[in-house]
């Protein structure tokens, strides 16, 4: 394997605008099976790394519906993936701080301040970084160039997409 820092940030990006009020057929809408903003984001990095990581059940891949890996739809998963310490294939991220955010990273909203629950994609990030110029893309709540401060959250967390890793 070999680790390049190739995440194409604008491929994301131009992806989450296609799609933020849309749904690409080429992929189920879960929106009533739990929420679809995961699998939106999922999407999102995929159109920027290229790659997924097909090991089961802790891989980061979409087949079809039904073959899927838990990373792929859900938050905690596909944060745990992202942030995984021992090297596999596949887009990495790490923790980040708010003013480390990138357009084509992720951001993780908890409503309750238990768990987190909602993965919206960071399209745009004004200068200097504030909750209000930092702007999203999501399903479940369908929305594009929406301010994260426009959220009524108690949590959030930050991940920066720093690479893919190739096989």
């Amino acid at each position: 394997m070999r680790f390049l820092r190739d995440y194409d940030r604008q491929a994301a990006v131009l992806y989450a605008h296609q799609w933020a009020y849309g749904r690409n057929p080429a992929y189920y809408d879960y929106e009533k099976l739990g929420g679809d903003c995961t699998n939106f984001a999922s999407q999102c990095v995929y159109a920027g790394a290229g790659i997924m990581n097909f090991t089961p059940t802790f891989g980061w891949y979409y087949i079809d519906a039904n073959q899927k890996a838990p990373a792929w739809t859900g938050v905690v998963y596909f944060w745990n993936f992202m942030t995984r310490k021992t090297p596999s294939v596949g887009p990495v991220g790490e923790t980040a701080h708010l003013e480390d955010l990138l357009p084509g990273d992720i951001i993780q909203l908890s409503f309750q301040g238990q768990t987190f629950q909602h993965s919206p994609v960071v399209v745009s990030v004004g200068n200097p970084v504030t909750a209000d110029n930092v702007l999203l893309a999501a399903h479940s709540y369908d929305a594009d160039w929406r301010p994260l401060s426009s959220y009524e959250y108690r949590s959030a967390r930050f991940l920066h997409i720093s690479g893919t890793i190739r096989p």
